[in-house]
């Protein structure tokens, strides 16, 4: 993860700020600090793009047992971000 973006844990990940190298760490650790705070349904914005960037986000969510389940968001930004359910520690 990128040391110059200071990430707030607020439920709300936005990924256009990072390298997207970086997002299998930073998804897999934001969930986690998200259950620290006791947040359970999370939004991460990857955009709409060409899709490779939500592919890769949810192959994450797949693998991640903290998941419950994931959904494209159901506003104008359908395709742009991806609505979590967390599993409560």
């Amino acid at each position: 993860m990128d040391d110059a973006h200071e990430l707030p844990i607020d439920g709300i990940l936005d990924l256009h700020f990072f390298n997207p190298k970086d997002v299998k760490s930073l998804v897999a650790d934001y969930i986690e600090a998200c259950l620290e705070k006791d947040i359970t349904s999370i939004r991460i914005i990857h955009g709409k793009g060409t899709g490779t960037l939500r592919r890769l986000v949810h192959s994450q969510l797949d693998k991640n047992e903290r998941v419950l389940s994931y959904r494209l968001a159901d506003d104008s930004s359908s395709w742009g971000a991806t609505l979590v359910e967390l599993l409560k520690k």
